[in-house]
C-alpha cells in the first residue's frame, strides 16, 4: 500500500495536468516514433524500433506511478492548520543559532519541493527535525555538514 502524501491545491493540479499531458500528448508522440521506425524495415535488426518499444515501457511506467500518486494524494485545507506547531506545509522561519543566519522554509510533499522556492520536502533532515516543534523552540538536526542547531522564530501558512 502506498503512503498517503499531502499537498497543496496547486501542487495536486500540476501532477494531474503532468499525467493528462503523458496520457495524451506522450502516448501519442510515442507511438509516432514507433510508428515510424515500424516503417524503416525489418523489426528484428531495427534498434530504433527497440529504443521506442523501450522508451514506450518507461512511459507507460511513469504513468503508472503518477497516478499511483495521485490516488494516495491529500490536500490540506490550510485554514484549519494549527500554527502553533510546525507541520505540513506551515512556512517556518528558523534561525541558525551558531552564526544568526535566518531563513524561511515551507515544509511540502517531496514532488513539490523546490529548494529555489523556499519550498524544503517534509521528509528531509531539515523538515523532519522542526516537525512538531513551536516557536521558541530549539532544536538540533542532523545534516550532512554535521549538527546545526535551529531556533524556531515564527510559525505561518
Amino acid at each position: 500500500m502506498t503512503e498517503v502524501t499531502y499537498y497543496t491545491q496547486d501542487g495536486l493540479d500540476k501532477l494531474k495536468e503532468e499525467l493528462q499531458y503523458l496520457k495524451t500528448v506522450g502516448r501519442q508522440q510515442i507511438s509516432k516514433a514507433i510508428a515510424e521506425a515500424r516503417d524503416k524495415g525489418d523489426l528484428s535488426e531495427n534498434a530504433e524500433y527497440d529504443a521506442a518499444k523501450e522508451a514506450q515501457g518507461l512511459h507507460e511506467a511513469k504513468i503508472a506511478k503518477l497516478a499511483e500518486t495521485l490516488s494516495s494524494a491529500r490536500i490540506i485545507d490550510e485554514s484549519k492548520l494549527d500554527t502553533s506547531k510546525v507541520l505540513a506545509l506551515s512556512i517556518v522561519k528558523i534561525k541558525n543559532v551558531k552564526n544568526g543566519a535566518t531563513m524561511s522554509y515551507q515544509l511540502v510533499a517531496e514532488s513539490e519541493a523546490d529548494l529555489k522556492t523556499g519550498k524544503i520536502s517534509v521528509k528531509s533532515p531539515i523538515a523532519k527535525g522542526l516537525l512538531g516543534k513551536s516557536v521558541g523552540d530549539k532544536t538540533e538536526i542532523e545534516v550532512p555538514a554535521g549538527k546545526i542547531e535551529f531556533e524556531i522564530l515564527e510559525i505561518s501558512r
